[in-house]
């Protein structure tokens, strides 16, 4: 299992391409693995015929773990050594499956943090995965006993007060009615539901909304985007925003940070994720060293990973080490929304439609009605790491440089 992304430990097997006994060239794909980021196809190293394969479709295997074998000129592969049998006078011990408990990614991470194993914990998900609330429920340590309350004197205050564990109460099970639609979770809906619970249960996180005038911009956009459209270029408000936004990022560096136990970093690239939808779902492809392009480099960018996205040809390096993101509901968004923070995030910007609105203008003194385009967007951002008046600072930059047109084409 190759790294497929920085923060990616571990993939879910999907779909396997070959079977065992296949003749395979170099770089054809051999299997699908799914991630917290993205499907992949892993391509053969060498050239040669399967004689093995290690991993069944969902098992869960870790970085540098065995997907399968190919032999190299189709020779079968060497027969392991097999096992010598245990002394006589010892007890054998426990034979394991070596099969991993059903989790995801993101449990699996969690577990790792916290130290547990996830082959003690019963999973109380479809088929016994191995939820959230299983780890953290196997990780939270034995209620202490209660005290004795003294009968004379004063009882002392506790320098702190115990966390509040969740209530032990779970609801009856659900009985759908009848005509009601029972529909799975695909895997990578799975897996995006367990990353967004995951994320919420991280960042303590707030939202704060901006309303724009985009009068200027919109200007200078009609100024160009005929001459842009003749060179292959889409010049979209996006564009602009993201633009605003990378400006904004080397302003405040505490919204281009990422949090580590008991410290954060400060990141020195700005590479801006910007949600795409599919049909399989949500991805957030990257463009790296975004505060390096202009106007038009970041409307080419968006361009071209937008399609790429769609088509399903987005690699895992496409994925990997954003540092912010910027949601764009599109044409047919809403007025305004918060999002959730993507990890290891601490902040990300949604805008939403962008409408044409009465406001006040000022000219020569006198306070003045007339029509622009308007638009009201949204900063998510980590509490533990960004105050208010950085977070309010970092939007209300944003905005001023949109409201002023202020822009490199």
């Amino acid at each position: 299992m190759p790294q497929l992304g920085e923060s990616v430990v571990e993939g879910t097997i999907g779909k396997w391409l070959v079977e065992e006994g296949d003749t395979v060239q170099k770089d054809q794909p051999l299997v699908e693995i799914l991630t917290d980021k993205a499907d992949s196809e892993i391509p053969s190293p060498v050239a040669g015929v399967v004689t093995r394969i290690a991993a069944k479709v969902d098992e869960v295997v870790q970085v540098g773990g065995v997907l399968c074998e190919i032999s190299e000129g189709g020779a079968a592969a060497a027969s392991p050594d097999p096992a010598k049998p245990a002394p006589a006078d010892e007890e054998a011990p426990a034979a394991r499956t070596g099969t991993k408990a059903p989790a995801s990614p993101a449990v699996r991470k969690l577990a790792r943090e916290k130290g547990v194993d996830l082959t003690e914990v019963q999973g109380s998900g479809a088929g016994g995965r191995i939820l959230k609330k299983d780890l953290e429920e196997a990780a939270a340590p034995p209620a202490p006993k209660a005290p004795a309350v003294p009968t004379v004197g004063h009882a002392e205050i506790p320098q702190s007060l115990p966390m509040p564990r969740p209530s032990a109460f779970k609801p009856p099970p659900y009985r759908p009615a009848p005509g009601d639609q029972v529909v799975p979770f695909s895997r990578r809906r799975r897996i995006i539901a367990d990353h967004m619970v995951y994320s919420k249960q991280t960042s303590p996180d707030v939202v704060t909304f901006a309303e724009c005038d985009l009068d200027a911009t919109a200007r200078l956009r009609d100024k160009y985007k005929d001459q842009y459209k003749k060179e292959g270029v889409s010049l979209t408000f996006l564009s602009f925003v993201l633009a605003a936004t990378t400006r904004a990022l080397r302003e405040f560096p505490e919204l281009n940070a990422r949090v580590l136990d008991d410290s954060y970093v400060l990141l020195r690239d700005v590479n801006l994720g910007v949600a795409v939808d599919t049909p399989e779902g949500l991805v957030v492809p990257v463009i790296r060293n975004a505060d390096e392009l202009t106007v038009r480099g970041l409307a080419r960018a968006v361009a071209d990973l937008a399609v790429r996205a769609r088509d399903g040809k987005l690699t895992p390096d496409d994925l990997a080490n954003k540092t912010f993101t910027v949601s764009n509901p599109g044409l047919r968004g809403n007025l305004v929304g918060g999002a959730i923070i993507s990890q290891p995030n601490v902040g990300i910007l949604r805008i939403g439609t962008i409408k044409k609105r009465v406001v006040v203008v000022e000219k020569d003194g006198q306070d003045l009605m007339a029509i622009h385009p308007v638009m009201y967007m949204a900063l998510t951002y980590d509490h533990r790491i960004v105050d208010g008046v950085h977070a309010n600072g970092f939007l209300y930059r944003i905005t001023e440089i949109l409201e002023k047109g202020d822009f490199e084409l």
